[in-house]
């Protein structure tokens, strides 16, 4: 249907019957959740492909930040970036910790380490950076930070599976990465998420986290709350595991089409990919004046095209939930960014239609 709706995102899925297939299986076993057969096959799948030291399942990419709060036991201040989804601060005002935030670089989007080292204070207890729209944050930097200042590191890696650094998954960067697998996600399982780390007792502590603080025994051993990923989830997460490689490489295609047609637009800039490779997930452009991105917008939502501004506002503007930050970068950028439709099943000829909008 050439006039019809396109959207931001449709999330990828794999052939209904490979889903049906597997939840065959949880119907037989009736298991539905608590550390099922399917959430540890798609644990171990996942770490497999990904070649990661493990990956724990959560019920989605909030409360994987939540639990890696919980796990390096942290109170006190979060610097992180305002340029980001609410749920980044959630995650730190829910465990009890006060987010302070670090402006970005206007260039990559991703937190500035050098803002980060002048909001460090006695009271600095952890950074949380964002990968955002899966561009790697500059990692290096941040750690160096974090290691002369004796901080935590928490990559809110929402999304960035399929990013790489140096040859590895990105998603192996700090003490603990958190994980989406949202719906909009390159691998999606629904609703879902996950926490990574290099360190054997932080993942058993993310384990109980996730289960009410219980050990193997049952026995309560640390706070912890609800993030167990379900059967069913885990089983849409394993059917679209299959299909992960033709995602990114569909993604990655289509991401070059954009960016080929708008690198020399004269009133347009892209971010740009400074470290390490995307997943190439999502296509933001940067107009040069606000009333240029509203003006594309009304274009392309008259011909039923819908691209986000994303992420709009900077939240640091939030007022009612926040205490007054100045982030005037993030403030600037979040007022003329805007992410294009991109995902699996849209067409090339869709694309070039998008292209089109907003170059007339």
């Amino acid at each position: 249907m050439p006039n019809a709706p396109i959207y931001v995102t449709m999330p990828a899925l794999a052939p209904l019957e490979e889903f049906n297939t597997l939840l065959q299986g949880v119907w037989e076993r009736g298991i539905l959740t608590h550390n099922g057969p399917l959430v540890q096959q798609f644990e171990r799948a996942l770490s497999a492909k990904l070649q990661l030291p493990g990956f724990v399942a959560t019920t989605n990419g909030t409360i994987a930040l939540q639990m890696a709060i919980k796990a390096l036991k942290l109170q006190g201040e979060i610097i992180t970036t305002p340029f980001t989804w609410i749920a980044t601060i959630s995650a730190i005002q829910w465990e009890h910790c006060t987010p302070i935030f670090a402006d970005i670089d206007p260039h990559t989007l991703n937190i500035d380490p050098g803002s980060i080292e002048q909001r460090i204070t006695d009271r600095t207890v952890a950074i949380m950076p964002v990968h955002v729209f899966g561009n790697p944050c500059d990692v290096e930097a941040i750690q160096t930070l974090a290691d002369h200042y004796g901080l935590k590191v928490i990559y809110d890696a929402a999304h960035a599976i399929g990013s790489t650094y140096n040859g590895n998954s990105l998603l192996t960067q700090g003490d603990i990465s958190a994980t989406s697998l949202h719906a909009t996600k390159l691998l999606n399982t629904g609703e879902g998420g996950g926490c990574i780390t290099k360190n054997p007792a932080l993942q058993e502590s993310l384990k109980r986290i996730r289960f009410f603080g219980h050990n193997e025994q049952r026995d309560i051993v640390e706070e912890g709350f609800n993030g167990k990923m379900t059967e069913i989830h885990a089983a849409l997460g394993l059917a679209n595991l299959t299909y992960f490689d033709d995602v990114l490489a569909d993604r990655k295609s289509k991401y070059a089409r954009y960016k080929e047609a708008f690198s020399a637009h004269p009133h347009i800039r892209l971010q740009k990919l400074q470290f390490g490779e995307t997943n190439y997930s999502y296509f933001p452009i940067i107009f040069d004046r606000e009333e240029a991105l509203l003006d594309a917008v009304a274009r392309l939502e008259a011909a039923q095209i819908y691209a986000r501004r994303y992420f709009y506002p900077s939240v640091n503007t939030f007022k009612k939930i926040l205490a007054d930050q100045q982030a005037p970068i993030s403030e600037e950028i979040a007022r003329r960014i805007l992410c294009l439709p991109l995902y699996h099943r849209l067409t090339e000829q869709a694309i070039d239609r998008v292209i089109r909008m907003i170059g007339s």
